[in-house]
């Protein structure tokens, strides 16, 4: 109770807080419509036709305040009739409360600036788009597209609604001076309502209450109100408590007089065209009501005389019911927003013979057999309990007489009860059209009711003329219709179409429906030719045997002659099958389709117990050979229902348990074991406790929800600022990101690249966080090489994604990219080398999900790599990759074609190697080039010596690493396999090398090449007419070799005589010639031409500088990276002659 009343009064505080912007919207837009701007304001052409755009973008709450900010410094006066259609067109595009304020405020801000231009020819537009529809227009289309019309109407209208509601109490629409405009609101809606005979503007009155209720109609909810009005309150009296205000808890929504935004009289003669209409629908949803039962009825009445039903009767039947739950709900919206009461919906018994309504039919005894369908029931689930229990009862569909049962005297007695009840049901829907016709049309409304029930007449009266709708029952629409003619085919002839159109039968209402059939052709000869031909099903079509076996216990009701000669011949010929019990592979298929016969008819009840329980114990004193797979037949087909049934599961526990005995005695193979292991477990499957679900805190399963569902393209940003909200000083908050971030499986593999940047985002708040993440993710992919399960191969291809969508992300340096390269194809392997065909414990020959691996992080980032030292490094890899996979067996299909999309896409022009000796050769080539460039001297004869020379010429070196070793020894870095490219033996000079002067000369004249190459005249003109006008403006070579043997004269110069010399050039002729001027230095020509100098020349040394130390410092660090893998051991690869 008081969670109610704390939910009114916040809801009467916000209706008060509206109530106050309104007001005080409306007091501007009055004192100041027409007030001159007090500042000069811009005519730019550019500004008004932004405005003008934006305006028709969209005037909602994105665009408000830079459309008002233009409003109040742009002119505006010669635009007013572009920006009125604009308005109207952003109006349109409003969809939620801020967004309608928001076009109230700019149509108010243009009402003050233009109230005689812009406001009569906006109002005048939006009634034209708020106009009803033609109805002779909508008349002439199709049903389909006439409601596509509609709904697209209603969504166009919707807004616009609101807005001009909006608009009425802020003072800008108005019926006369001093009065607001609620009656234009009122007569909008009036038109729109009564010129809409099928109700599709019913959700425009729905939006209009649920907003401008309280407003309007001076509605305030009561005091304690359920959502379902009580249809016992008398009419117009909730709605009328509420506007009045009695009861509890009225204070808080009471307001006086003078302060309501729109006057008594329009809000009563508005409050009652609402309560008329409603009372209108409500009267058609009980018609529409009476109507759905009253063709349920003939629906049944039709399938009796005729014997089946059509599809178009269906198709009918389902899109009335439609038609009708729409009409429900907007009539339940009504009650609720009006405070009225929902109409009595009468309700009519149907008897046991009728059909009833809808797709719930099967499950009305639900109740009933709920102990069937727990874990220990006879049925594994609800599905197989309705398929093989809820048989269709033919009395029900079929006639008596035809079913030969005699009882006339009832059959009349029922056939008279339901003609009476037919008489009543009439006389109600005639009574109530009568009410309708005499409704007055005081208020305009009741026309839709009064046409309404002329089309309803029509429609009763053609009812016997139109396809009879089907109810939504398995048999409707199950059968395919019978060709036309088929009166004039005998009874021969139409059991031959059905037992044709059996086969097609497979499932529950085709099936019921050809049982229905047959019941009208049965006969003796008919039965026998049914038995017949169900006893020849071809024996690789037994999925139909269990719709065959429901067809059989359909009819067995009546006909018991079908199902008994039925087992009979399925008896017999289980007999026969015993007797070739050493025909084993050419009766296999024939044992089967029996065997799955009698499983299916044991558990329709149509096989006696006696006879089921006979056969599994012949098939258990023989128990060998086939009857060992008869045996598991049986236990699968029917054994979880035996040994549940009550009448037999004391007999079959006990034959279980003789063949558990049996089965431990004899000696069987291995697949004759484990299917009787399988089969005795699916029928009798042992007892488990239900499976613990991991307890997580709601704060865990918060961030599981934001990472695992709401992580898309869209929500990344949303998700960021999510987590970035969270508790990061909780330890368990911390833990539970950390499980979330580094389990990449866990997401879909679209999204791992989302995952990546919410880590790369979070690294600028929490660098230490993302560290961890990477970290751990190094770690995943080093125990992966480690332990190589095959059941973390799928966590391992995700893992291998997420490392290179973080690189991507700059989370880490391209060297652990290579790094993981090169683990990927060395690790394992005796002293890190794959040899061809040699077995390996953790990356065997046949094992290639490595290369897998190598072509999940090649397409994730293997493009980054495309230019300078890592372009080299990774051709460098490629290539020692085809060696390593020419080691491997030869490559499946899928796997291949995976490596050779992969390299495509990074390197399409590389050349790919046929066999292991070529790959070898160009490894060795590799590491020479890289012993050469790295200036590093090796000896091919005498490795051994080298490698011992190395670790004399370190040892201390070697005993610091081994200190590092015990202090650290579960650092993975030092675990780390080692790369290929440490195959370098020898001492590594440390020496600077900085560049020399050969270098800088040509440094310099790259420079000087690169900008006259992207010079603008360079651009414009063609090769010879630059080369003739740089000709002509170079200086002579005298004056060039003068100018540089001054050098840096110019400076003595300028300090001594305090002038600057220039060189002017000139030409006579085709010779320039050259003079020298002498400027004061203090001249601007001076100042401006040193100083360009000067910043030109720091310039120039800046980008030598960075030039320099990046190739300095990339040399420096490729040397340091070759030294300290060479620890490691080098890599020897020889190919043997």
């Amino acid at each position: 109770m008081e969670n109610t009343q704390a939910a009114q009064s916040a809801k009467a505080d916000e209706e008060h807080a509206r109530r106050v912007r309104r007001a005080n919207l409306r007091k501007l837009n009055t004192e100041r419509a027409g007030q001159e701007p007090s500042k000069a304001l811009d005519s730019s052409l550019k500004r008004h036709t932004a405005l003008i755009k934006r305006i028709r973008q969209s005037v909602g709450a994105d665009n408000r305040e830079q459309i008002l900010k233009d409003i109040d410094a742009l002119s505006l006066e010669k635009y007013v009739e572009e920006i009125v259609g604009a308005v109207v067109e952003g109006t349109a595009r409003c969809k939620t409360e801020k967004d309608v304020w928001s076009a109230v405020e700019v149509i108010s801000a243009l009402h003050r600036r233009f109230p005689k231009t812009f406001t009569p020819s906006l109002i005048e537009l939006l009634a034209q788009a708020l106009t009803p529809p033609n109805r002779a227009a909508l008349a002439s289309l199709p049903v389909e597209q006439r409601e596509k019309e509609d709904a697209t109407r209603v969504a166009r209208q919707r807004p616009v609604l609101r807005v001009c509601a909006e608009l009425a109490l802020v003072g800008i629409i108005r019926d006369a001076p001093g009065r607001s405009g609620a009656e234009w609101v009122m007569k909008t809606l009036k038109e729109l309502l009564s010129n809409d005979p099928t109700l599709s503007s019913l959700p425009l009155l729905s939006t209009f209450l649920k907003s401008y209720s309280r407003p309007y109609l001076g509605i305030v909810a009561p005091a304690a109100h359920a959502k379902q009005i009580s249809a016992a309150s008398e009419p117009g009296t909730l709605s009328g408590q509420a506007q009045n205000g009695s009861g509890a808890g009225m204070e808080t929504g009471a307001v006086d007089e003078d302060e309501e935004l729109v006057e008594k009289d329009i809000r009563d003669r508005f409050k009652r065209m609402c309560e008329m209409y409603f009372e209108t629908v409500a009267k058609k949803l009980v018609i529409e009501h009476k109507r759905l039962q009253e063709q349920d009825r003939k629906n049944h009445e039709a399938y009796i005389r005729s014997g089946e039903i059509f599809e178009d009767r269906q198709q009918a039947y389902e899109k009335m019911t439609k038609s009708y739950e729409k009409l429900l709900a907007s009539c339940q919206t009504l009650s609720e927003l009006l405070y009225m009461p929902m109409p009595e919906l009468p309700t009519v018994a149907h008897k046991s013979e009728s059909i009833l309504i809808g797709a719930g039919t099967n499950g009305l005894g639900a109740d009933d057999d709920e102990g069937l369908i727990t874990a220990g029931g006879k049925w594994e689930d609800e599905e197989e309990r309705q398929f093989f229990e809820d048989i269709l009862d033919l009395k029900d569909m079929v006639p008596r007489s035809v079913l030969g049962i005699e009882e006339e005297k009832e059959a009349g007695e029922d056939e008279e009860e339901r003609r009476r009840e037919r008489e009543r049901e009439e006389e109600e829907v005639r009574r109530l059209e009568r009410e309708i016709e005499g409704l007055g049309s005081g208020e305009g409304v009741n026309g839709v009711a009064q046409e309404d029930a002329g089309d309803i007449d029509a429609e009763d009266e053609g009812d016997d003329d139109a396809p009879t709708p089907v109810p939504g029952s398995p048999r409707a629409g199950a059968a395919t219709p019978l060709p036309d003619g088929t009166e004039a085919q005998g009874p021969s002839q139409l059991l031959t179409a059905l037992l044709a159109r059996l086969p097609d039968c497979t499932n529950r209402a085709l099936i019921d429906q050809a049982a229905v059939d047959f019941a009208f052709l049965n006969s003796k000869a008919a039965r026998k030719r049914l038995v017949k031909f169900l006893s020849q099903v071809p024996k690789n079509r037994t999925e139909l045997l269990p719709h065959y076996s429901r067809l059989v216990a359909t009819l067995n009701r009546y006909m018991p002659d079908v199902g008994t000669e039925l087992v009979a011949i399925l008896d017999e010929e289980f007999r026969y099958l015993q007797r070739k019990k050493k025909v084993v592979k050419e009766l296999h298929d024939v044992r089967v389709k029996n065997i799955t016969f009698i499983s299916n008819l044991t558990k329709f009840r149509v096989v006696p117990t006696h006879l089921i329980l006979h056969i599994f114990k012949v098939c258990l004193d023989d128990f060998s050979g086939t009857n060992v797979d008869n045996i598991a037949m049986l236990l699968e087909g029917c054994g979880r229902f035996l040994l549940r049934s009550d009448e037999t599961k004391e007999r079959f526990a006990k034959m279980l348990e003789l063949m558990k005995r049996k089965q431990s005695l004899q000696h069987f193979d291995q697949r004759q074991q484990l299917m009787l292991e399988n089969a005795y477990y699916q029928c009798n499957p042992p007892e488990r406790a239900p499976r613990q679900e991991k307890e997580r805190t709601p704060m865990e399963l918060f961030i599981r929800h934001l990472i695992y569902d709401v992580l898309s393209k869209k929500s990344i940003d949303k998700v960021l600022k999510l987590i970035r909200k969270l508790d990061w000083d909780d330890a368990a908050v911390r833990r539970s990101l950390h499980k979330v971030f580094t389990k990449p499986w866990k997401i879909k593999y679209s999204n791992i690249g989302l995952l990546a940047m919410l880590t790369y985002d979070l690294q600028r708040y929490h660098p230490e966080f993302s560290v961890a993440v990477v970290d751990q993710v190094l770690e995943d992919i080093r125990r992966g090489l480690e332990q190589n399960v095959y059941s973390t191969n799928q966590r391992r291809v995700a893992t291998m994604r997420y490392l290179g969508e973080l690189y991507i992300y700059r989370l880490l340096n391209s060297s652990i990219i290579f790094d993981t390269f090169w683990s990927l194809v060395t690790f394992g392997h005796p002293e890190g080398r794959p040899l061809p065909r040699q077995p390996c414990p953790l990356d065997m020959p046949d094992d290639f999900f490595r290369i897998r691996l190598v072509c999940t992080l090649l397409d994730t980032c293997g493009m980054c790599f495309d230019r300078g030292s890592q372009k080299r490094k990774l051709d460098n890899f490629l290539t020692f990759f085809q060696y390593y996979m020419l080691c491997k067996e030869p490559l499946p299909m899928d796997v291949e074609f995976m490596v050779s999309d992969s390299i495509e896409a990074v390197r399409p022009e590389l050349k790919l190697y046929r066999n292991v000796e070529q790959a070898a050769i160009a490894v060795d080539e590799m590491f020479s080039a890289a012993f050469q460039e790295a200036g590093l001297t090796t000896s091919a004869g005498d490795d051994s010596g080298e490698e011992s020379g190395d670790e004399d010429d370190r040892p201390e070196q070697q005993e610091d690493d081994g200190d590092e070793e015990q202090g650290n020894p579960d650092s993975p870095v030092d675990d780390r396999a080692p790369s290929p490219e440490t195959v370098l033996v020898g001492s590594i000079s440390q020496e600077h090398v900085g560049p020399t002067e050969d270098e800088d000369a040509e440094f310099a004249k790259e420079l000087a090449k690169m900008l006259v190459e992207s010079s603008a005249e360079s651009k414009k003109v063609d090769r010879r007419t630059a080369q003739a006008l740089w000709d002509s403006s170079i200086l002579p070579p005298g004056a060039r070799r003068r100018r540089g043997d001054e050098g840096e004269g110019d400076a003595s110069d300028l300090d001594d005589n305090g002038v600057m010399k220039f060189t002017l050039v000139t030409k006579r002729g085709n010779k320039p010639q050259t003079r020298s001027l002498a400027v004061p230095a203090e001249s601007a020509l001076a100042v401006q031409t040193r100083t360009a100098q000067m910043q030109d020349k720091v310039e120039q040394q800046h980008l030598k500088r960075l030039v320099l130390d990046y190739e300095q410092r990339e040399e420096a660090e490729e040397l340091k990276a070759l030294e300290t893998r060479t620890r490691g051991g080098a890599i020897k690869i020889r190919i043997a002659g």
